[in-house]
């Protein structure tokens, strides 16, 4: 029986004039995607039920940004009998960006109970829509195989550039970027940037408004995860 979820390759605004099947972008579609997502954007949604749809989203979106884990063979032995299985072999970490990614980090280490967790502290400056800087534990040295960026939000793509910026000065190999809600400008522009880098989305909105939300979006994912802010 085929699969009901399908992940569809989304080619670069800049592509659009020729078909690139080597795009590293992909939008997963799946009905219980779209059950949650609308519960994200609603604005009526209480803060508890907000929050259980982010994990929920980050589990699905998880399982499809790691299919192709390096995984080794092994053997267990069951209660009856010895049997192959598998194990992870490689160093995954995950890097949620604060602290609106907090919210997206134990659904996902409850696939993967083994992940490393480093946190990025970022901000943005609501004079410039920039990003700034102003946590980093990661170590000097010893950089994880694979790294999961964990943002709810892509709006202009700065934080997720400077999280890949940071990746990359610390040497990891493999970089994916997962997010619930993204914008069509942000997606591009970490694409132009950052080609190798895969990113997995639920959903991508087509425009940034004048603030730079992303339209029609959901708000404040940080504000409406933490219950902060004014969501009118």
């Amino acid at each position: 029986m085929a699969s009901s979820t399908a992940v569809r390759k989304i080619q670069s605004k800049s592509q659009e004039s020729k078909i690139m099947p080597g795009s590293r972008v992909f939008e997963v579609d799946h009905p219980l995607i779209r059950l949650h997502l609308t519960r994200l954007r609603d604005k009526t949604t209480s803060t508890s039920l907000f929050r259980q749809s982010v994990r929920r989203l980050a589990t699905l979106l998880a399982y499809e940004a790691t299919k192709d884990l390096v995984v080794k063979t092994t053997r267990v032995q069951t209660p009856l009998a010895e049997t192959d299985g598998v194990d992870l072999s490689q160093r995954v970490g995950l890097v949620p960006i604060l602290r609106a990614g907090l919210g997206m980090v134990d659904p996902v280490l409850d696939l993967l109970p083994s992940a490393e967790v480093w946190h990025l502290g970022l901000y943005r400056d609501e004079a410039t829509a920039k990003p700034v800087r102003y946590y980093d534990k990661l170590p000097a040295q010893h950089p994880v195989d694979l790294a999961v960026v964990l943002d709810p939000m892509l709006a202009t793509g700065g934080s997720a550039m400077a999280a890949l910026m940071t990746l990359r000065e610390w040497g990891v190999q493999r970089v994916k970027v997962a997010s619930l809600i993204a914008s069509r400008e942000g997606i591009d522009e970490v694409s132009a940037q950052f080609p190798e880098t895969q990113i997995y989305v639920c959903q991508i909105d087509p425009i940034l408004n004048e603030n730079k939300f992303i339209v029609p979006g959901l708000g404040d994912a940080g504000d409406r995860i933490f219950n902060t802010g004014d969501q009118g």
